[in-house]
This record gives C-alpha cells, structure tokens and sequence, in this order.
C-alpha cells in the first residue's frame, strides 16, 4: 500500500490555512498536512481582538462578496464550505467621504477604484483634463504592455484626479502610491479593457460593464463574530496538524521530497515532506528558497513592502457624520491616511452604552518614519488629526489599541505579474513540489489569498498524482 502524502505548509495566515482545507477536500484520503506557523497565532493579518468590552477588528476588516467576473467570491465560497455563511453580515453605511481642501466630499460614484467612468461626477472632488482622452486611433495599453496606475491616469485625466481620488483609494489598500502601483496588478479589469479601449473613459465604462453588479447588492461584508472566527474554523475543518511558534528556517531537497528545518538553531527539527506550499510574504520565502531555487529568490526577495499602524479608538458619544468613514490624499499633509467609523458602518456593531469605536490608519510607502512615534503619541495626533477633519473635539477614548504591521502591504511595481509568472514558471519546471502563495503573489485582500492558496494546493495535487475527487 502506497505511504499517504506529506504535505507541509509554511505559514499559517488565511492562505495557508486555504490551502489546508483544499487539500483536505481533494487529495486522497489521509494526507498528512502540516501547517507551519513562527508566531503563536494563526490567521496572518485577520486578528480580531476586544476593545473596551467589544470585539474589533485589529486587521483586515472585511472582504468583497463578488469576484471580477461577478461571481461569489473565493472567501464567501469558502465561508459557506466552513459553514459560517448565516454569520455574514454587511455595512448598514456605506457611504464614504475624502478629505479634500480640509472638507469631507462624499467619494463620487461611477468611479473604478477612484477613475472616472463619467467626468462630471467627480467634478466636486478634482478637475478632470478631459480634453487629454483623446481617441488616438489605438488602444491604451499595448498587449503584455504593463504601466504604473498614476502614470496612465495623469496623462489621461491630469494631476488632480490622481492626487484626489486615485491615490488615496489606491492608498488604503496598499498603502502606496498610483505612481509607483502595476495598473495590471492592482486594476486588472481596467488592465483588460485598456488593451482594447481607446480612452480612459472607455476603458472605465468597459470595465464596469463586464462585472455588472445587480442594483443593491452588498460590496463587502464580514463576519459577526470576527474574522478569526474564519482562522479558528478553516484551522479546524482542514484537519492539518498545527505548529505554533514553529518557524521554518531551512528548506532542502532530498531525493523523495523536502526537508525542513524547524526550530531554533541550537536544537533543530527536521521535518520530511513531499511536497511544499509557501505561503508567507515574499521576504521570508526568499530566504527559504536562496537553496533550492537561487535564481527564484532573488526575484522573489526583489518584493517591497508597505508598513502601517492601525489606530482604535474607543470613544463617549461622539458627534461622527453618518459615514462608513474617509480617505486622505498625501496632499491634505496629515498623518492618517483613512480612518473608519466601525460602529457607524457596520450594525452589528453598535452599542447601547454609547461608545462609538473609532480607526485610523497610519502608514504610506516610503514614509516610515512616521510610524516611529510611540504609541501614546500616535494615540495622540489621530485624535488630533480626527477632531480637526470633523470639526469639533472628539472626547477623550476611554481605551485605545495600536496595531503595527511591520512589512504588511506589498508593492507591485510595474511587470509584477510577469515576474511572478516567471518564477511560478521556473519552479515548475525544476522544483514542481514547491509552491508560491499568498498576497505577495497575486494581490492583497482575503479573497485573492484564499484563491491562492487554493490554487496552489491544487497544484501540488496534480503534481503528486491527483485528488480523491
């Protein structure tokens, strides 16, 4: 009788623990999974934790329900597969505002990530060139052709439209700059429509078109009882052994498979596996692969990324408008970048008591100095900064929480996609027992990691001889 599969997977974030619970599903029976984790919780960048008596989200906040192409997306699939479908609930606010000229605009609608697909509707937030979309007989973006987001969009619509909108919706995602950001990695529905479109306008409407969402439908939503509640059940249903505070600090090949060495140096353990699944960010696998796959790691550790902080207040009474909360371009000069009114936003939240639960998110590209403050002061200037955008003094929190996520946000620079195909491409073809996966790869949200972890379980499957489905 045939040993059952060894699979190891290294990291313990959403899309690992994706990976567990595919492979659970479709390779064969008792397939040995093993999850890998340094640190002594599992779930990455989802972590729900309590502040003054009530849970919040000191992590990602929430996820989209539909794919690009319209469908359900990978993460409400898999809450369904985990049986947590009855606990998703939605934003009962979703109106959003930008902070322009020191004043709060509601963020106009028709817009792809900040782009306009109709120019008069941003006109209360930027001044749009339109005269510069000109048709000029070919399409936007020539095929396999990649560009910065900032780059496409100035030339097309001028600098307030980035400045206003753009970068400050690109930037509460990743923490970057339109500049700097793969319009193909980061906009990939805008990416496809370019490539046929003539003008930027087009290009927008042409995107919208192709993923029509049906009229109130939710965007996001979340779970009642936290995020971790997703971490807890995938760990569970997947029936992969756990490691906590289990780093993995080697990876070798062996004639069968992998060795890992795990643990501290003076007093290592050595794990044997078939078949390998990294799912940390790119630095770490970098230095996992710099034996196996050398080539491979110098592209891999090339990745840069963004760090944050993330800033909860628990606040008496406050005078908030009735937003989900507000972005900030770069070019209002404060410190925060976004700040959401969770209990405004989501229903579930509210409480009879009064307190209002107030986040900020610190942190841009490059600007990493200005997390050095310490946690007082940061407390501190974004209830500053929070009092002057909404023009009356906040109270006093009556309990605060400072979340840093150091190295947490990707930057994907122009031809990301084709690097990562390259070395997905190199791998299989020298090491086809070792996957990549997660949001160093292919893009941050929960959605895009559980897919990716399921799309490289899936892989190591095909490769070690096929599922039980």
């Amino acid at each position: 009788m045939a040993r059952p599969w060894r699979v190891a997977i290294v990291g313990g974030g959403i899309t690992g623990l994706a990976a567990a619970v595919r492979l659970r599903d479709r390779a064969p029976a008792g397939t040995e999974i093993t999850v890998f984790e340094q640190s002594g919780r599992l779930g990455g960048k989802l972590r729900t934790g309590e502040l003054a008596g009530g849970p919040v989200e000191f992590g990602a906040e929430s996820f989209l329900m539909r794919d690009p192409a319209g469908g359900e997306s990978a993460v409400v699939t898999l809450v369904r597969r985990l049986g947590l479908a009855d606990a998703i609930v939605h934003p009962t606010v979703g109106q959003a505002a930008l902070l322009v000229d020191g004043g709060l605009r509601p963020v106009p609608g028709g817009t792809l990530v900040g782009v306009p697909g109709d120019l008069h509707r941003v006109a209360a937030v930027a001044r749009p060139a339109a005269a510069a979309d000109r048709d000029g007989g070919a399409p936007l973006l020539p095929p396999d052709a990649d560009v910065s987001v900032g780059a496409l969009v100035r030339d097309r619509f001028g600098d307030e439209v980035v400045d206003r909108l753009v970068d400050p919706m690109l930037g509460g995602v990743y923490a970057g700059r339109a500049d700097d950001l793969s319009l193909v990695t980061t906009m990939p529905a805008l990416a496809r429509a370019a490539r046929v479109e003539h003008t930027l306008v087009g290009a927008v409407r042409a995107a919208q078109a192709a993923a029509p969402r049906a009229p109130g439908a939710p965007v996001f939503g979340t779970l009642a009882g936290g995020l971790s509640t997703l971490v807890d059940a995938a760990a569970r249903e997947s029936g992969a052994t756990i490691r906590r505070d289990a780093a993995v600090r080697e990876l070798h090949r062996t004639p069968t498979g992998w060795r890992l060495t795990v643990g501290p140096t003076r007093d290592p353990e050595f794990v044997e596996a078939d078949a390998v699944l990294l799912a940390v960010p790119a630095r770490p696998a970098a230095r996992l692969l710099a034996g196996p796959a050398p080539e491979v790691a110098a592209t891999v550790g090339g990745l840069d990324y963004a760090s944050v902080a993330l800033v909860t207040m628990a606040l008496p009474e406050p005078e908030l408008p009735e937003l989900s909360g507000f972005l900030v371009p770069a070019t209002e000069g404060l410190l925060i970048k976004a700040s959401t009114f969770f209990t405004t936003k989501w229903g579930h939240l509210r409480r009879p008591d009064g307190l209002a639960l107030v986040r900020a998110s610190v942190g841009r590209y490059g600007e990493e100095a200005s997390l050095q403050l310490t946690d007082e002061d940061l407390v501190a200037t974004v209830h500053r900064e929070l009092s002057k955008v909404l023009g009356t003094p906040l109270p006093a929190p009556v309990a605060q929480h400072v979340q840093r996520w150091g190295g947490a946000l990707p930057q994907y620079t122009p031809g990301h996609l084709g690097r990562v195909a390259a070395v997905r491409a190199a791998l299989r073809a020298a090491q086809p027992t070792l996957a990549l996966a997660g949001a160093g790869y292919d893009g941050v949200g929960i959605p895009v990691c559980v897919r990716s972890g399921e799309t490289a379980a899936e892989e190591i499957i095909t490769v070690l001889g096929g599922s039980a489905a």
